[in-house]
């Protein structure tokens, strides 16, 4: 092991070697970092797997279920915004799986400014304001929890009407 070739070059005495608390070894962590998680290229791999497919129907209900559109014939003067899926699989904290997930995602590349949209806008956390939350927490004793939103990025209000193509595998 590494920590193993490293220990004879520190053989200082006022060196405490023992763990900090809420520390892991150096060796836990290999051990917990090779795990490798295998996740679908596209639809038709992702079809062949009950698990995925599960988790494509949750997010079609979802979608559903927030009436995010409505089903027409495509107009003849607008673009149509193609869609793919993309697949990730989360982990607990002893690497075992913990949910398979599935998006329905925009090639948004297929827009045109001004004609398709006309503003941007992208929700993005950043480390620092994470960091800022976590010492406020710790400051004042008090414990954080994480919450997953299913379909946050679907309650905007637009202005304008997009258009999008049928999924894979759920055209109707």
């Amino acid at each position: 092991m590494l920590e193993d070739k490293i220990k004879p070059q520190l053989q200082d005495e006022s060196i405490n070697d023992s763990l900090i608390k809420g520390t892991r070894s150096l060796e836990d962590i290999y051990q917990r970092s090779s795990v490798v998680v295998c996740k679908p290229e596209g639809y038709e791999e992702a079809q062949q797997n009950p698990e995925w497919q599960k988790a494509m129907q949750e997010e079609i209900s979802m979608i559903e279920k927030n009436c995010t559109w409505e089903l027409i014939d495509k107009p003849s003067n607008k673009n149509i915004i193609y869609v793919k899926w993309v697949f990730r699989t989360k982990l607990n904290a002893n690497s075992t799986i913990n949910i398979h997930k599935a998006g329905l995602v925009v090639k948004g590349y297929s827009q045109i400014y001004s004609i398709d949209y006309s503003d941007t806008f992208s929700l993005v956390e950043k480390m620092d304001t994470n960091r800022l939350l976590f010492v406020v927490a710790a400051y004042k004793n008090r414990k954080v929890y994480q919450l997953d939103v299913k379909s946050a990025f679907l309650n905007g209000i637009l202005q304008e009407e997009i258009y999008i193509e049928q999924s894979t595998g759920f055209v109707i």
